[in-house]
């Protein structure tokens, strides 16, 4: 009886260490050989929705594809002896913020739901950290401020959201009484005839707590010290999204030779715009869509409708409205269309500043835009009579062209955006 206790006892520590055993490689390496299967799975899946492009086929983007991947790995790859110097909270209370946040810094938000009341980013650049917050539930007060410094981006465009953005202004004001706060910057989506005096007291240089102001339009108040021009980008309240151009994007052939989707005002020339189209038979080799009044509201189909018009277009035609920079001309670029730019001041405040002498889009011509602009439409028939007789090879190299320009613009805003605010954080440091 003895024995058969004794063996029994010896089985059951026996099974009991073959499943310690067992327990312990499934812990420590199954579930590693299974999750490195998973990665290389989705992997596949996601190429698997790439167009093949094939081995003999050129990827002009290859280099760039890589400089990327390395920048942003390198971007969230930071030593612990690289502390971070500066916290910068970005308020995004604007849509223009989200140009900002995902198209300008290629920052990423959750939730991904455009519907959702919070959504939230971080990332960090050198030595910044980087934080954007933004949706129907960031509230004054209502959230918590750990921060060094705070960018708020607001829409002064009339008269109800000035009243909005004055709100934000107190608000942020009183956190800058209280020192919670040490500096402040406004990024401004502004009147389109440039009547911003309202935020005048606000700003430093008038007794105000805003030291730097990024404004849109052309500004005459550009001076590049305290206030910088900043680009109206694409229309994110319209939910346009950001475009990672691909291969077809560039070498497949185009139907249309130009494209028009917009709004006909009475006496403007809009009008003249189509007139020109119908009296030369040239609206039959454009994609064409004219309604008489605005819709701010995009429904799927329409953002279909109009990617796909930019898509399949060589040009598209941006005819002025209340001022001469308008979304369009942004998401043509995102698609490799090439804007022909009505090159006209409209009426209001807006033109030259003391600095810059090359208004309407300052910003873009001094930063090389390759557009097509001019002064009447009358001009349209000849251009699109040289586009009839551009290759298609011709058309590609143009694209490239315009799509890398694009993305260098972007860049180009990022760095200085970043450089003006960490240098006006530093010159607040010294002052202290």
């Amino acid at each position: 009886m003895r024995v058969t206790r004794k063996r029994l006892c010896s089985l059951l520590l026996c099974v009991y260490s073959l499943f310690s055993l067992y327990a312990a490689y499934t812990v420590f390496f199954k579930s590693y050989v299974h999750s490195r299967t998973h990665r290389v799975a989705h992997k596949k899946n996601t190429h698997a929705q790439e167009p093949s492009l094939g081995k003999q086929d050129w990827n002009p983007w290859e280099n760039d594809e890589k400089q990327i991947q390395v920048t942003a790995e390198q971007r969230y790859a930071f030593p612990i002896s690289a502390p971070v110097k500066f916290r910068v909270q970005i308020w995004g209370k604007a849509a223009i913020g989200l140009y900002l946040w995902q198209h300008i810094f290629e920052g990423l938000l959750k939730p991904t739901s455009t519907a959702a009341q919070w959504r939230e980013g971080n990332l960090r650049e050198g030595k910044t950290h980087f934080s954007f917050i933004t949706g129907p539930a960031v509230m004054p007060g209502y959230f918590s401020v750990e921060t060094d410094g705070v960018v708020l981006v607001l829409n002064g465009r009339e008269e109800a959201k000035i009243a909005y953005a004055v709100q934000w202004l107190h608000y942020v004001q009183t956190l800058v009484e209280t020192h919670k706060l040490q500096y402040v910057a406004v990024v401004l989506l502004g009147s389109e005839q440039c009547n911003n005096e309202w935020i005048q007291p606000y700003l430093k240089k008038y007794g105000g707590f805003v030291k730097l102001l990024f404004l849109v339009y052309d500004s005459p108040w550009i001076n590049e010290v305290d206030i910088f021009q900043w680009p109206l980008g694409v229309a994110t309240y319209r939910n346009f999204p950001v475009v990672n151009p691909d291969w077809s994007m560039l070498q497949a052939s185009r139907p249309y030779l130009c494209n028009f989707l917009g709004t006909i005002y009475k006496n403007s020339s809009r009008e003249t715009l189509l007139a020109v189209l119908r009296q030369n038979g040239l609206n039959h080799h454009c994609w064409i869509s004219a309604r008489e009044r605005w819709q701010p509201q995009e429904t799927n189909e329409s953002l279909k409708s109009y990617q796909d018009a930019l898509l399949q277009s060589d040009l598209t035609l941006s005819p002025i409205g209340v001022n001469v920079e308008c979304y369009r001309i942004y998401e043509a670029c995102s698609y490799g269309s090439v804007p022909v730019v009505e090159d006209i001041m409209t009426l209001g405040n807006c033109g030259n500043s003391s600095l810059h002498h090359k208004a309407p889009l300052r910003l873009l011509k001094s930063m090389g835009a390759p557009f097509i602009f001019i002064k009447n439409w009358k001009e349209l028939p000849s251009i699109l009579e040289k586009e009839k007789n551009l290759s298609l090879q011709e058309k590609i190299q143009r694209r490239k062209k315009l799509i890398e320009w694009y993305q260098h613009f972007k860049a180009q805003m990022k760095q200085k955006f970043i450089k003006v605010l960490e240098t006006s954080f530093m010159q607040n440091n010294k002052d202290g």
